[in-house]
């Protein structure tokens, strides 16, 4: 099994946490791992984005062009990584942020309505665990197990008290993700 993924969209949304959490998932899981985040120096509002490799084998380099799956959760991430799924990939994306839905015919997309429901949770924060609910529900490279363990590992200890919540939001995600016909 080898998953090569990018994730992207606006600083502040939670992409590189998202995908470092992920990493975490596949070395609670003994896999090889690739955790590749790019962004602008905007903290907040920048572009920002993240290349996750899990594999049952050695990653030769965490550099990609084309990707079995793309989160993208803004219309500028759209443009630049809609046409970087490989046929038969997943796109998966919130529409709240995208104004010209993807166009592709050869992938699979979904919608999750990631900020709908990180409103309704009354909580921001947890838009991302949204998100990566929605994934593991699409593509389970890694189990929710997993998930919560690399959650512990990349929260503070002070935060941790946020677990129950992000629990929460990760399961909100693989109900409300939806299959685009």
């Amino acid at each position: 099994m080898k998953e090569e993924i990018i994730i992207a969209g606006f600083g502040g949304q939670g992409v590189l946490s998202m995908g470092k959490i992920l990493a975490y998932a596949g070395l609670m899981h003994d896999k090889e791992v690739s955790w590749m985040p790019a962004y602008g120096p905007e903290q907040r509002g920048g572009t920002a984005n993240v290349t996750v490799i899990i594999s049952d084998d050695k990653i030769s380099s965490p550099v990609l062009n084309k990707f079995d799956t793309a989160i993208i959760l803004n219309q500028q991430s759209m443009d630049k990584f809609e046409s970087t799924v490989k046929p038969g990939g997943i796109l998966i994306y919130d529409p709240h942020g995208i104004t010209h839905a993807p166009t592709r015919t050869d992938i699979s997309m979904y919608t999750v309505r990631a900020m709908d429901a990180a409103a309704e949770m009354e909580n921001s924060k947890a838009f991302n665990m949204v998100v990566l609910g929605a994934y593991l529900k699409v593509k389970p490279a890694v189990d929710l197990d997993g998930v919560i363990k690399g959650l512990k590992k990349s929260l503070p200890e002070r935060h941790h008290h946020l677990i129950p919540m992000n629990e929460k939001a990760l399961q909100k995600g693989m109900d409300i993700v939806e299959k685009v016909k």
